[in-house]
């Protein structure tokens, strides 16, 4: 019986690459990214006892790896600018939209920053 690979080695070599650029989310976020062998790398998020993570989500690909963990960072990034005000219960897009063109800038150039750390996509 041939063993089915569901990522390439170049693809698993990008994707751990990718993982470990946003390292930095796993200390800020309930998110944890693990490589899954032949079935490519897995985000957890929402840990919750005893039942485990509630959200798994399972990646071949780098490109959508990063822009998933990229949007995972932004929304972090979001929730903290507006953490025990009123615009708690605005989205993300209207909490981006409200902050001076400078800290926008700020944010966006982190997901420069992020690509080159992961020199992989």
């Amino acid at each position: 019986m041939e063993e089915i690979n569901y990522i390439t080695d170049a693809e698993r070599e990008n994707c751990q690459r990718v993982a470990d650029a946003f390292a930095e989310l796993y200390e800020m976020a309930d998110v944890v990214v693990a490589d899954a062998g032949k079935y490519g790398f897995v985000k957890l998020q929402y840990y919750m006892q005893p039942q485990g993570f509630e959200v798994i989500s399972t990646y071949t690909d780098s490109e959508e790896l990063f822009e998933d963990l990229w949007q995972d960072w932004f929304e972090e990034q979001m929730i903290s600018q507006v953490l025990g005000t009123p615009f708690e219960e605005l989205d993300y897009d209207e909490i981006f939209a409200r902050l001076s063109a400078e800290k926008q800038d700020e944010i966006m150039a982190q997901k420069q920053y992020f690509r080159e750390k992961a020199n992989a996509v």
